[in-house]
């Protein structure tokens, strides 16, 4: 089992959307960025899990926590032009995009907030707290995870 974090913005889709879904379950649509979208696609796997972290918010921080229960698969979002993250260049023969499913497990006890986070030198290295870094889509450390569940 592999751990991630995603990112979205509340007022998008929180992790309340999320447990509100059809069998608390829903895609994560609407990735434009290479990087992300290789971990989507080439490395989740059902089963890993996932922080769900709120951005673009007062308090930015991790709220809950998914599970990816559909591994990568084409986004249809690139090819509806209605959709917000439609893109012209993206072909359903060769899709450029991809998203998964992902299942709400729980909310956090409480949100534990990027200041929080980057005043913590065991997660120092955590590509989240380091400077510039502005993926969606990251990487989490099984020590890493164990530690910020350890804060909750």
């Amino acid at each position: 089992m592999q751990y991630w974090l995603m990112k979205s913005e509340p007022d998008v889709f929180g992790i309340d959307d999320l447990a509100a879904a059809q069998d608390q379950t829903d895609h994560w649509d609407g990735v434009r960025n290479y990087q992300a979208r290789n971990m989507m696609r080439d490395q989740m796997r059902r089963g890993d899990q996932v922080f769900f972290y709120h951005s673009n918010t007062r308090t930015p921080g991790i709220v809950g926590i998914a599970e990816v229960v559909r591994e990568g698969y084409p986004d249809h979002t690139a090819f509806d032009p209605e959709d917000p993250h439609y893109d012209p260049k993206s072909d359903p023969e060769k899709p450029r995009w991809f998203m998964v499913d992902l299942r709400f497990v729980r909310k956090l006890e409480r949100t534990i907030s990027l200041t929080e986070l980057k005043e913590r030198p065991e997660i120092s290295d955590m590509p989240l707290v380091r400077k510039g870094n502005r993926l969606s889509v990251m990487p989490v450390t099984p020590e890493q995870w164990q530690f910020i569940l350890s804060l909750e």
